[in-house]
């Protein structure tokens, strides 16, 4: 499986909840298959976004495109940084 970490701060959790939402067909689209929201403890406004992909070549070309720019330009993201991940193991202890 093919994963995409993304760590940033935004300005206001709420307001970029509602463009990440409006969002979800684009990212389906684009080859996103499942997502989790988390959040620092201390801190509703950083936020981490962790989603399965169906390729990372697919995750690349969506998170660096203009479109996706403009988008977390409206949406207030800080900064962002994206990790690709491959899975290597799964366990359940």
């Amino acid at each position: 499986m093919q994963y995409v970490l993304i760590i940033h701060e935004v300005e206001a959790y709420p307001a970029w909840k509602a463009i990440f939402d409006q969002a979800a067909d684009i990212r389906k689209t684009a080859g996103e298959i499942s997502y989790q929201l988390l959040r620092y403890d201390n801190d509703a406004n950083n936020i981490v976004h962790f989603s399965e992909w169906s390729s990372l070549d697919h995750a690349r070309r969506f998170f660096e495109s203009s479109e996706l720019v403009e988008i977390r330009k409206k949406a207030g993201v800080k900064a962002p940084n994206f990790i690709y991940l491959h899975e290597i193991e799964r366990g359940v202890l």
